[in-house]
């Protein structure tokens, strides 16, 4: 049984609002000068700010006082449509009809048309167990075309710097298959000197050899793939990533076949570690992202997907676009956040568990 709490538009002004105090937890909201929603949950070890009525998008998370976020040129949201539009937030759900990076052939636009989508409510759900959930919902209909319910969520818990975002899907159709690609879009902060690491085979992660149309190839880039290609950069480290501009990706498939469940990692030299995990039955590609210069700087040391992210046509005829049929829904749950030195050592602390 959950305690549920409807949150009302009118609860978002120019002016913080508790919203809630609980135990470990205090939730805020407020309105940003350009409009949007944002809604603060913390606990003692930090907080996550979601956008309840655009797109769930998860603006920032920080827990011990470290940013998780990538260095970003926007200081506040912006009530757009594309998510390049605002690209300054810690994650986001890229999908859900097509995702990625359109090739010349696609007709959709980058990472799909639900980043940014309105929502059409917001809750907070208490749980017994003390996990706190902020879910939200999106009925997407065109005539003449698709119709799905979306309800993405963040779930944390006590004391904990570690939280699930969710997402459930469900084709509303009452005859019609619906295509479905997603990726769980994490934006983490790029970390000098630090190390990634996974429990997939080494070598599980090759070098992206086609170029978006984002991407404007310079000598010095071509240079760094090649230096890649032929060994001389430590794929798994981040020292002198500094040069990754435009971005460097890799990817690694197929990951059911190594392991059910996949764990990620990026330590930061004083041994405080974010950490993904995620089952592979859910997301059977793995994505990471680097990027650094004087406006921008991640490292999205993976980000889980369905697919690559190089569009619709491209996960359709590597045969990865998964097909709902009338009625049929899925589930995506990653667990993600900071681990402090003695947690990544010991690897006991859980994060909490998604609630639906």
């Amino acid at each position: 049984m959950s305690t549920v709490i409807p949150l009302h538009r009118s609860l978002f002004t120019a002016a913080e609002t508790t919203v809630l105090m609980s135990g470990d937890y205090t939730v805020t909201a407020r309105t940003y000068d350009s409009g949007v929603e944002s809604l603060t949950v913390r606990n003692s070890r930090g907080y996550v700010e979601v956008l309840p009525f655009m797109g769930q998008i998860i603006w920032d998370a920080a827990f011990d006082g470290i940013s998780l976020r990538m260095d970003n040129m926007f200081r506040q949201p912006k009530p757009v449509s594309a998510i390049q539009d605002t690209y300054g937030c810690f994650a986001f759900h890229s999908g859900l009809l097509a995702a990625g990076c359109p090739a010349p052939e696609d007709d959709h636009p980058l990472h799909g048309e639900f980043p940014c989508a309105p929502m059409d409510s917001a809750e907070l759900a208490l749980h017994e167990d003390g996990a706190l959930t902020v879910r939200s919902s999106h009925e997407y209909v065109m005539g003449f075309g698709h119709h799905y319910l979306a309800t993405p969520s963040v779930t944390l818990a006590p004391g904990s710097g570690l939280f699930t975002i969710g997402l459930r899907v469900k084709n509303l159709s009452a005859y019609a298959p619906m295509p479905l690609q997603y990726m769980c879009h994490m934006n983490y902060a790029f970390v000098p000197e630090g190390r990634m690491s996974d429990n997939l085979a080494p070598g599980s992660f090759a070098l992206r050899r086609t170029v978006p149309a984002h991407v404007h190839p310079t000598p010095e880039w071509e240079r760094i793939n090649e230096r890649i290609l032929s060994g001389e950069y430590d794929a798994d480290s981040l020292a002198g990533a500094e040069a990754f501009d435009p971005e460097i990706v890799y990817f690694a498939d197929d990951l059911p076949r190594q392991t059910s469940r996949a764990e990620f990692a990026l330590t930061r030299p004083d041994g405080t570690t974010f950490v993904t995990r995620f089952d592979t039955a859910q997301f059977p590609v793995a994505t990471r992202w680097i990027l650094h210069n004087p406006d921008q700087k991640v490292a999205a040391f993976v980000l889980p997907g369905t697919s690559r992210p190089e569009g619709f046509l491209a996960a359709e005829k590597a045969g990865t676009l998964i097909h709902l049929n009338a009625g049929e829904e899925r589930t995506f749950e990653v667990e993600t956040g900071l681990l402090r030195a003695t947690e990544a050592a010991s690897s006991t602390t859980q994060p909490a568990q998604s609630k639906e």
